[in-house]
């Protein structure tokens, strides 16, 4: 067993079987990411447009690969037909970019929407009250070629774990607000939260998707 088939495993034997692991393969190489797949790993996390593409490419068809990084609405087309899932719609204007682009392209979106929870102003997202407001609107909701899957957050880049669980308590609420609001509820299933620093605490207060690179593929990446 190599040390990333390793880390697969012991990652998933701590994971109920509602949780789905996304290994971030951001930055690493089409070897390191063919080692996780031949331990069985089928989604993976990119967050930069172009490496997407060329993975994609050169990689197994049955890969899903999600969409994680902050999202240019000039890079949409890029990203659109062949995300499995984006979990990083951060406003109004870039769900529109999306639904339009889908539609030129003949595809639909699946999608997450991004909310901001986290101490630090440097993390993208629609605050609680704009989410709210967002879904209440109908907009979202009137867009045809996306599909509204979920919420996405991250917390607070802090060793205080009360903190962080606070912060995934509080996207948990919003989710249930969430999915009174929106046109396809059955369909608003899925709460992306939780890294290697702290997927346990996410797990606990309700996340269905983790998205773990360092604890699987080490600190240094090698694509470029």
């Amino acid at each position: 067993m190599t040390a990333i088939a390793h880390n697969i495993a012991r990652v998933k034997q701590h994971l109920p079987p509602h949780v789905t692991l996304i290994a971030v393969s951001k930055t690493r190489s089409v070897e390191a990411i063919m080692a996780a797949y031949s331990a069985g790993q089928r989604d993976f996390g990119e967050s930069r447009p172009q490496e997407l593409l060329q993975k994609a490419a050169a990689l197994p068809q049955d890969i899903r690969w999600h969409f994680i990084g902050h999202l240019q609405r000039n890079k949409v087309k890029m990203v659109a037909p062949c995300a499995h899932l984006i979990h990083s719609i951060d406003s109004a204007a870039l769900m529109r970019e999306v639904s339009t682009a889908c539609e030129k392209l003949g595809v639909t979106a699946r999608c997450l929407l991004q909310v901001h929870v986290a101490q630090e102003e440097t993390k993208f997202g629609f605050l609680p009250h704009e989410l709210l407001d967002y879904l209440r609107s109908g907009e979202a909701g009137a867009l045809r070629s996306v599909q509204i899957c979920g919420l996405m957050g991250m917390a607070s880049n802090t060793g205080d774990m009360e903190q962080v669980r606070g912060e995934f308590r509080l996207i948990k609420q919003l989710h249930g607000q969430s999915k009174a609001l929106v046109s396809q509820p059955d369909l608003f299933t899925q709460i992306s939260m939780g890294m290697s620093g702290d997927y346990a605490v996410a797990v606990e207060e309700g996340a269905t998707l983790v998205r773990i690179g360092t604890m699987i593929f080490g600190d240094v990446g090698a694509f470029s």
